[in-house]
């Protein structure tokens, strides 16, 4: 994506004007917290599907939810 207007304050700021969660009311501080925060959340998610992906590759079986609720799903079911 390109930065239209030119007004981005950071990297990956993709707001241009349309969505405002009152992110220009926020202290430089708080704002560099935040970013923090979810810089560390997308790298928890992160780890959570390269989880899923091992998980996978162990047993063969990517639906772990429904493994664990009793309801396990063939995967690759005659290849």
């Amino acid at each position: 994506m390109k930065d239209v207007e030119g007004t981005v304050e950071f990297p990956g700021d993709f707001r241009n004007g349309f969505i405002d969660f009152g992110w220009d009311n926020f202290t430089e501080e708080e704002k560099l917290a935040k970013r923090g925060i979810e810089l560390n959340n997308g790298r928890a998610a992160q780890m959570g599907i390269l989880a899923l992906m091992v998980h996978e590759m162990l047993d063969n079986n990517p639906y772990i939810i429904n493994d664990l609720l009793g309801s396990p799903v063939p995967f690759n079911a005659g290849f």
